[in-house]
């Protein structure tokens, strides 16, 4: 049957229409809000699977068509999804996947296609709200729906649901998801900005003396969101949620398909091969829980499970391998959560707020530009910082934007099997490793000081071993791997993992969680920031939602925790020593913008014999005058910076370039020393470069060794190639 919905609530305009098209799939809705049209479909088989997990599988496809464009490349049709559809599909799934009843094994597919787009248009939130809706509709047996919200930050006021212009001019992006009784998901990033503040000059015309002018200063701001401020911003969230999901629900009831009857197994184990296990067990398992607090890897609850599945009574009973494992399980688990409870005590023996210890190693790779190995407990990770030039930025291209972007910070994080032991080899990133490194991006972003950062930056993290949060550990080290590659921030930030554990009206949170705590936990909660507060945080809750007080009480925690690893970071920081000799420069200045020209030179000549000579790149922006110089060396870059100038100064007028007698013996001045060389001024008032292997018989360190700017020396000219003139000394130095 044919429906169509429309609603218009919490800022945000929407059409569902339901029964048209695909409808041969369990459920389908196609959602339409202002130019924007999303398909969702959601199909189930009627089989389940075999493993005991569920088997749900989330695709968001964004279309090319849908933007009026042709893909670009060799390949003219989609191929492998972009970063942004591998996030927003995470996104829904982690969303949907708590409404499935326990027990629930049949594999699941929800699909979300793009099919026309609105340039303003948030698509996470209506990709969720469409993939919602088509489940709820559909005869899979999911009894609620889930709304999703995003709530942006401007001039000190939250707005709820902003355009995506709001949302990029202001400092926050906080997307929460849930129900009408309770929150699922919640992500958030602060966003940096940099304000303009004018600083009056003494009241003397300008015009009279230009130097005397208001001076502009610009100011960077991390815009980190303090606990409470977060708190205010998630109960405006969540009443959004409540009433937008309760909605949902009221008028798609009409259209939804009667549930159909699918088996549901029983997760619970056999009660007395369960009471059999502690009676006889416990004390392996509880042995078995220290081993695993030093592994994500259950080893010795394998060896427990085979044991038991040896002795008289398994073999008399006929239990099977599932059995024993699920009862193990229960017992296991029920071990781990009444430590926590009852003895405040947790597998590894810290108490609740404890963190592991930690250690700090910066710059240990001599031909890295900065380098991390940050190690928490049993996690590590490896992170590298590497600078580049304008042209090793990252191109992607939004569906919603209408020409490419370039991404000037990026974080790549690698999870090799041998990080957990397991003999696996190491192929592309999945979603895993693409969300736990968009999460670490999204809390150093804001930190960088982008009025003084002139690089391209580019952070991996390379997870060599895992028990417990390793996207923390990349927050962490990657913020030392930017100090300890000079790029210049405004603070540290660091990252922790929090759970929790509830029991009826019990409940504890716990601090710098481990694999362990996270499997048998009820939340897994990471949040990172500053000492003056959060820039990112995303959460995932698994029991049925979360109170206020709670919340609070957990970011609370953690800002205690994160104050904790601060402090050490502080002093592992003040250590760094930058490897100067392996570290690229870069230096930006102006010249009149006419005079843009004179650096090009006829046909390009001139700025490709700069490129040459001093082994750097150079960038010209012709409006503005702006010269951007980068190289793999201040000394390299210096000098080229001096030589532009010296073409730009007087004018522009160009410097008739003599011509030189090759190896006649000529008259010159050391004008700079540098360390490749020294380059001498030579009749004509053109420059010259002698190798540092040219000035000496013997090897030296340095031009400086044998040589000082303003000696006069005699050279020979051995080549010249326009402006590029290379030098011999007439008698080399012993």
């Amino acid at each position: 049957m044919a429906c169509r919905f429309e609603f218009e609530m919490n800022n945000k305009k929407t059409l569902f229409e339901t029964g048209k098209v695909a409808r041969q799939a369990n459920g389908s809705v196609l959602l339409k809000s202002g130019k924007t049209v999303l398909l969702a479909t959601a199909v189930m088989d009627d089989k389940p699977i075999e493993e005991h997990f569920l088997p749900l599988t989330v695709q968001y496809i964004e279309k090319s068509y849908a933007a009026g464009k042709i893909p670009g490349g060799f390949v003219k049709r989609e191929t492998k999804p972009g970063d942004f559809e591998t996030l927003t599909s995470r996104l829904i799934d982690r969303s949907l996947r708590p409404l499935f009843p326990k027990g629930f094994y049949n594999p699941v597919q929800i699909t979300v296609m793009l099919l026309s787009v609105d340039e303003n248009a948030d698509l996470q939130s209506l990709a969720l709200d469409a993939a919602s809706a088509a489940l709820f509709i559909s005869d899979i047996p999911v009894a609620k729906s889930v709304a999703g919200v995003r709530i942006g930050r401007k001039e000190g006021n939250f707005i709820l649901n902003p355009t995506l212009e709001e949302l990029e001019e202001g400092t926050l992006d906080l997307f929460v998801s849930g129900t009408k009784e309770e929150l699922l998901m919640i992500e958030m990033r602060a966003i940096g900005s940099v304000d303009v503040e004018i600083e009056p000059s003494v009241a003397v015309d300008p015009m009279l003396d230009p130097m005397l002018a208001d001076e502009i200063i610009q100011i960077p701001r991390p815009n980190e969101l303090k606990e409470e401020e977060l708190l205010e911003a998630i109960e405006l969230a969540q009443k959004a949620i409540t009433t937008a999901a309760g909605e949902y629900e009221k008028v798609f009831v009409e259209a939804a398909k009667p549930k159909k009857d699918v088996p549901l197994f029983d997760e619970k184990a056999d009660p007395s091969i369960t009471t059999y296990i502690k009676e006889f067990y416990t004390d392996e398992i509880v042995h078995a829980l220290s081993g695993m607090a030093k592994s994500e890897r259950g080893t010795e609850i394998k060896a427990i499970i085979a044991q038991v599945m040896s002795d008289d009574t398994a073999q008399r009973e006929g239990w099977t391998e599932d059995q024993v494992k699920a009862a193990v399980a229960e017992v296991k688990r029920e071990r781990v959560r009444s430590m926590i409870l009852e003895e405040g005590k947790r597998a590894d023996g810290r108490g609740l707020k404890d963190v592991r210890p930690i250690s700090i190693e910066t710059n240990l790779l001599p031909s890295v530009h900065g380098s991390c190995l940050f190690t928490r407990g049993e996690t590590q990770a490896l992170v590298t910082c590497t600078l580049g030039s304008r042209q090793d930025a990252q191109m992607f291209e939004r569906i919603t934007g209408k020409s490419a972007s370039y991404e000037e910070f990026m974080v790549h994080y690698n999870f090799p099997g041998f990080s957990v032991g397991e003999a696996s080899r190491i192929g592309p990133p999945g979603r895993r490793e693409l969300g736990h490194g968009n999460l670490a991006k999204r809390a150093l972003e804001p930190t960088l000081d982008k009025t003084q950062l002139d690089s391209i930056v580019r952070l991996v993290s390379e997870i060599l071993e895992s028990n417990g949060s390793s996207s923390m550990a990349t927050v962490c080290g990657g913020s030392l791997a930017l100090k300890a590659a000079d790029v210049p921030v405004l603070k540290l930030v660091a990252g922790v993992a929090m759970g929790l554990v509830t029991e009826r009206e019990r409940y504890a949170i716990l601090t710098d969680i481990m694999g362990l705590e996270d499997h048998d936990g009820d939340m897994d909660f990471k949040v990172a920031g500053t000492e003056e507060g959060i820039t990112a945080l995303q959460m995932d809750i698994k029991l049925g939602g979360i109170s206020h007080a709670l919340l609070k009480e957990a970011l609370e925690q953690a800002k205690e925790a994160r104050m904790h690893i601060l402090g050490i970071m502080e002093e592992a920081a003040k250590k760094i020593e930058v490897n100067e000799e392996v570290l690229p420069s870069s230096e930006v200045f102006h010249v009149e913008p006419h005079k843009i020209v004179d650096i090009i030179g006829q046909a390009g000549k001139t700025i490709k014999e700069i490129i040459e000579k001093f082994e750097v790149s150079v960038d010209l922006d012709r409006k503005q005058g702006e010269v951007r110089v980068a190289g793999p060396s201040k000394a390299k870059v210096k000098a080229a910076c001096d030589h532009i100038k010296g073409l730009t100064e007087g004018g522009g007028a160009k410097k008739e370039i003599p011509q030189f007698e090759i190896d006649k013996p000529l008259k010159g001045k050391v004008k700079k020393l540098v360390d490749f060389g020294a380059f001498v001024e030579l009749p004509g008032g053109v420059d010259g470069l002698l190798h540092i292997s040219k000035i000496a018989r013997r090897r030296i360190g340095h031009p400086s060794e044998v040589l000082h700017e303003g000696q006069e020396i005699e050279v020979v000219v051995k080549s010249q190639q326009g402006h590029k003139i290379s030098l011999e000394l007439v008698k080399p130095i012993d």
